[in-house]
């Protein structure tokens, strides 16, 4: 996305009713999933019964159409772009693969030492890389859509390979070196290959065919014209009933130990302003353009709780402290990455003021 692509202030003004009050929106869909959750559990039950062992059915569909739109929108032939840019990719991979999970792991013991399954739980949610919502977030934030596409399959591919042996350093063989409490943790490559496919290989490829066929026979002017407006609010509304989904499903639980879940919601707080704040600074200071830079940020301080809520259940049992860290997980991204979207905005009017008006 080049300079031109920005959005003036005086178009974002003119944003649909949806887009307007989108944080209002979002925690209005919080507090419906948490009533739920609470006053009609036969809702969350009839839902959660659409499960396939880890993958709940309906969450996965609001997944997958939340994250089309933004994924139907790259333009593909540019991503060669992104691997070609070292110093970008250099950023990506340091950020992602030491910077976060060692910044989680720190977090995690220093808020929840005395509580060792929440730090096993927040620890995995570190090491899964973000490979799905961050694609809503750079969208959001009109972040450069084929550097954010392209990190994100760097990171799935990272993921694949490296996530177990991630799980056995930092659970067991890292706290042995401190002296912590040690944990031991098998999860296959099979695993996490199914995850990273039901997430983002379904919405990828729907996006990359829909794409090449309907430019084939409607034409390009057509299909980023007429066809990516018309699906483009499919991201927001699929967004909302995740949201609503994934709160119903724990309302009561919220609801019952309300300080278990600000004892897990605080570190993800901190953890993701300073994942961000510290990215976009590094990408500031390497003079990366604003719309690289939000996709190096976004991509940096989400994380794959999918798949870290998947390894979690396999692992120590759905019902297991461990497993209800990584359900609170996305339940304070949602709100927290919203708020780094105007973050965004904000870093762009104040350190890239020339790149707006050019």
């Amino acid at each position: 996305m080049s300079a031109t692509n920005f959005t003036p202030a005086a178009a974002r003004k003119r944003l649909s009713f949806l887009d307007r009050y989108l944080t209002l929106w979002i925690f209005l869909a919080m507090l419906i999933g948490v009533v739920l959750g609470k006053f009609a559990p036969e809702i969350p039950q009839l839902v959660e019964s659409y499960s396939v062992g880890t993958t709940n059915i309906p969450l996965a569909i609001g997944l997958i159409l939340m994250m089309y739109p933004p994924l139907a929108k790259v333009e593909y032939a540019k991503m060669k772009s992104v691997f070609s840019n070292v110093k970008v990719l250099s950023i990506s991979l340091f950020l992602n693969w030491i910077v976060g999970p060692l910044l989680m792991f720190t977090l995690a013991y220093f808020f929840l030492q005395d509580e060792p399954e929440y730090m096993t739980g927040l620890i995995l949610i570190g090491l899964a890389r973000c490979i799905a919502m961050v694609v809503v977030w750079n969208d959001l934030a009109e972040g450069n859509r084929e550097y954010g596409a392209g990190l994100i399959a760097l990171n799935s591919l990272f993921q694949i390979f490296t996530y177990s042996f991630y799980a056995y350093f930092f659970l067991t063989i890292f706290p042995s070196w401190l002296g912590l409490p040690t944990v031991s943790v098998k999860i296959s490559v099979a695993e996490i290959a199914e995850s990273i496919g039901i997430y983002l290989g379904i919405p990828f490829v729907l996006g990359v065919v829909s794409q090449k066929v309907l430019q084939q026979v409607k034409g390009r002017d057509w299909f980023f014209g007429k066809f990516i407006p018309a699906v483009s609010p499919i991201t927001l509304i699929a967004l909302l009933f995740t949201i609503v989904l994934m709160f119903s499903l724990k309302g009561e639980t919220i609801v019952a130990i309300p300080f278990d879940v600000l004892k897990i919601a605080v570190p993800l707080v901190v953890y993701f302003a300073l994942m961000f704040l510290l990215s976009f600074i590094v990408g500031l200071l390497m003079k990366v353009d604003y719309s690289r830079n939000t996709a190096i940020a976004f991509t940096a301080t989400g994380n794959n709780f999918e798949l870290a809520i998947a390894v979690a259940v396999a692992v120590f049992g759905i019902g297991s402290k461990q497993a209800f860290a990584g359900v609170i997980g996305p339940l304070v991204e949602v709100p927290a990455l919203i708020a780094l979207v105007n973050v965004a905005f904000f870093f762009r009017k104040k350190y890239y003021s020339k790149e707006i008006t050019s």
